[in-house]
């Protein structure tokens, strides 16, 4: 029932614990305990809310990080990435494969604010050897969820 819940969740995380033991066909006492299970053990985390902020009249620069660090004996990269995490700019931090070691998606109002927390505060963190940053221009999709629908072709359908 966990893989159930959790799938229903991603899709839809304000969905009602009545509606959620409806679909699962379970009792909602059962269901409510089991939320409350996973959130203790920590596999619920969080609940978020996915917003199109260029609908928004709120000025908002996103950009991805590419970190390339030198792990410490003993504590690999988890030192450095707690620490980088720890920054109320830092949304995500990410270990990952190929020619960087981090990802990390940050925020801020203009790209003048990223890029200057990328110059001051990231590389200069002893042990990152180098960072490559690209902003995002245009969310398209985000979390599974589209953002920005393709306009449908509205020409006239010509027939022989």
């Amino acid at each position: 029932m966990r893989e159930q819940i959790l799938s229903i969740l991603e899709e839809n995380s304000r969905i009602a614990v009545k509606e959620l033991a409806t679909r699962l066909a379970a009792d909602e006492l059962l269901v409510a305990n089991e939320l409350k299970a996973m959130e203790e053990e920590g596999i619920i985390c969080g609940y978020h809310t996915i917003i199109d902020w260029e609908k928004t009249s709120i000025e908002k620069v996103t950009a991805l990080i590419e970190v390339r660090i030198t792990p410490q004996r003993g504590q690999g990269f988890d030192n450095i990435a707690e620490r980088i995490y720890k920054y109320p700019e830092v949304n995500s931090v990410y270990l990952i494969s190929g020619g960087y070691d981090l990802l990390i998606t940050l925020e801020g109002k203009s790209l003048k604010e990223v890029s200057s927390f990328v110059s001051h505060k990231l590389s200069t963190m002893d042990g990152v050897l180098s960072t490559a940053t690209h902003f995002i221009l245009k969310k398209y999709k985000d979390h599974g969820t589209v953002l920005s629908k393709g306009s449908e072709d509205s020409r006239e359908i010509i027939t022989p």
